[in-house]
């Protein structure tokens, strides 16, 4: 047999120069995902899942959960506010369990938990939109709360200073995260997470104990404010969405997850259910006392943001608005993070850029740069809670983690897994339908005497 000689080395056969190809192919993956955001460290503790869940959960949904049930009445404010912590606590056990159900495979994203469950491409249609609306709408919100805060904040401390509009209080908010966008992942945000956490207890415990210690107030009714039918029903669907969007944490989940290390014999689901549990209990303590004594001190009076309706002690609410900056601004990088990732992924990957700083420096200052902008044109608070909530949170937090277990696990029909889950099925569509309703609603009231950029 005669075989011919390259300088000496013998020519490659097609197997080994597939077997080359696969092998560049899994260094470039390997390179791609270490660059990434939510791939490049697997390293974080339990408590880091911890504080990033109640920086991701407790927000702009919780100044709001006194004007939630201002709009719900005692009765179904309570009923709905418990039943939505205890389906979002089980809703996020179904994700973190989902995490690593196949051996060897991690769902480090949404999305592909929603690839194995639906298939590659249906999975993409249904997740992404979902996702991405979730996120993005997050970052709005946070950019109009922190927006407010600050305003707030300056016109408590500097009560004789000339007025400032709203405008500028959101592009100073956003200038920090100009600066903090460029941490390249979930770990090297840890500390302005951290940050954020304590930050949201201490604004919630300020923000009730002083409304606590307002008392009741004269002349208080806790009656439906609207004056008609119609008025009341819809202002009930926005208090829905209102709630919805407090619990905010399930879309970003798996990307917190991922950052935790996992073996065969200690599974990254342990430290997670850990810090899931911690953060459920310091939710409650942030949701519960705050929704019921704003709703108890002020009725149906109480504004969208329970601090603006609190004028005194001007020393306690100043601090707290303050808080609230401070909280967001981590908020808005919990959430900005897997953005950043779904595009810098697709752009890597799909369009074949040169993972490099000048990309991530493009791609991150233009998100921010666009979220302030839209938080600019609509400032509208309680109508983008409710319509947020109920559109996308909805979905992502009540229905499509229950949806993917009945088709993953496929348990019993009839049996209690099958009953639980569709249950929580059937209140998330509600929910989904009559919240967008009223979000969408509220968002078109306030925008009648409202002016771009005033």
């Amino acid at each position: 047999m005669y075989i011919q000689m390259t300088n000496g080395v013998p020519p490659q056969t097609p197997e080994q120069t597939s077997f080359d190809h696969r092998i560049e192919g899994l260094e470039r993956q390997k390179e791609i995902d270490d660059w990434l955001p939510i791939t490049s460290s697997r390293n974080a503790k339990w408590w880091y899942a911890a504080f990033h869940n109640v920086t991701a959960m407790v927000g702009a949904g919780v100044l709001g959960l006194p004007y939630s049930m201002a709009q719900l009445g005692w009765g179904p404010g309570v009923t709905i506010l418990i039943l939505s912590w205890i389906i979002t606590l089980y809703t996020l056990w179904q994700m973190v369990e989902m995490h690593e159900m196949v051996p060897g495979k991690r769902f480090d994203r949404y999305h592909e938990l929603g690839q194995f469950a639906f298939g590659e491409r249906l999975g993409l249609y249904i997740i992404v939109p979902q996702q991405i609306i979730v996120e993005v709408g997050v970052c709005i919100v946070y950019m109009v709360t922190g927006g407010q805060s600050l305003k707030k904040f300056h016109e408590l401390v500097c009560q004789d200073c000339s007025p400032i509009r709203l405008p500028f209080f959101i592009m100073i908010f956003a200038s920090s995260h100009f600066v903090l966008s460029h941490l390249p992942n979930f770990n090297s945000i840890s500390l302005v997470s951290l940050v954020a956490a304590v930050m949201s207890l201490s604004y919630s415990t300020i923000a009730w104990t002083a409304t606590a210690a307002k008392g009741v107030q004269e002349d208080v009714q806790y009656g439906y404010k609207a004056d008609t039918t119609a008025d009341t029903v819809l202002n009930f669907f926005t208090g829905l969405g209102g709630i919805a969007f407090s619990y905010a944490g399930h879309s970003v989940v798996l990307e917190i997850q991922a950052t935790l290390p996992s073996t065969a014999s200690n599974p990254s689901k342990g430290p997670m259910w850990k810090g899931v549990m911690v953060a459920y209990v310091v939710v409650a303590l942030c949701y519960f006392p705050l929704a019921l004594v704003g709703y108890g001190v002020f009725g149906n009076d109480v504004l969208d943001n329970i601090l603006i309706s609190l004028k005194t002690p001007v020393w306690a609410i100043a601090l707290a608005n303050l808080f609230v900056v401070m909280h967001v601004i981590g908020s808005y990088q919990i959430f900005a993070m897997p953005v950043f990732d779904m595009v810098e992924t697709f752009l890597v990957k799909k369009l074949n850029f040169k993972p490099s700083s000048i990309l991530r420096f493009i791609v991150r200052n233009v998100y921010v740069a666009l979220t302030m902008f839209i938080a600019i044109m609509i400032p509208f608070f309680g109508g983008l809670l409710a319509f947020f909530g109920g559109f996308a949170f909805a979905p992502t937090t009540y229905f499509l983690p229950c949806i993917m277990w009945l088709v993953v696990y496929k348990p019993n029909r009839f049996g209690l897994s099958w009953w639980t889950n569709w249950v929580c099925i059937v209140l998330g569509v509600i929910l989904m339908i009559l919240s967008s309703i009223g979000g969408l609603r509220e968002i078109i009231l306030q925008s009648k005497d409202y002016s771009f950029f005033s």
